[in-house]
């Protein structure tokens, strides 16, 4: 077996070893994410996981990545900002036991060990710069017309995830439409327009 995987190079290779460490990290959590683990599930050796990433946490940072970007959550187009809202809440909501499963047992530890945050692994899943998917709806309003052109801070543009990631790690079960309609109409879009008001 390892003389047949040992021939692959390159991107075969990579995403190889980047499926064996998304399968060991969701089998064995962060403590089971070694390299030893990593390179018997791709059938490779460890040298080839030191060679393209030498820490550890890089190596976690890059499964990760390399699953929640292999998944995309298309962006709604519903001509309103409302209906934008309430169907990417739906669309997150039928991804949410990935999520779950993650963020809520594998990787707990590492934000302990590493002093990291789910705000600086969600900066690793974007490329820098590139707008969130609420910041990319809430621009597309305003191009509309149906928000004023004005500043708001980046905590309002991404409540309504915030919002439902908490919720989904108090849970551990889907939300409700009823729960993704009252975080869009009863929190978020009152909370959007004064927020610029105020500004």
């Amino acid at each position: 077996m390892v003389d047949r995987v040992s021939r692959r190079r390159g991107a075969e290779l990579e995403d190889a070893i980047l499926t064996a460490a998304w399968e060991v990290l969701l089998a064995h959590g962060y403590h089971g994410f070694t390299y030893e683990a990593v390179a018997a599930q791709a059938g490779t050796s460890r040298p080839v996981l030191y060679r393209r990433w030498p820490q550890r946490e890089e190596l976690l940072i890059a499964a990760i990545t390399r699953s929640w970007q292999s998944q995309p959550i298309l962006l709604p187009d519903t001509g309103n900002l409302r209906d934008d809202a309430v169907e990417l809440l739906r669309r997150l909501n039928a991804r949410r036991p990935m999520m779950v499963a993650l963020m809520s047992a594998q990787i707990m530890d590492y934000f302990r060990d590493s002093g990291s945050s789910f705000n600086k692994l969600r900066e690793a899943l974007y490329s820098p710069g590139e707008p969130t998917p609420f910041e990319q709806i809430v621009t597309r309003a305003v191009e509309r017309g149906e928000l004023s052109d004005a500043t708001r801070p980046g905590r309002v543009l991404n409540l309504p995830f915030d919002l439902f990631r908490h919720d989904a790690f108090m849970t551990m079960s889907e939300a409700s439409d009823d729960a993704i309609i009252e975080i869009v109409d009863d929190i978020w879009l009152p909370l959007l327009r004064s927020s610029a008001e105020g500004r």
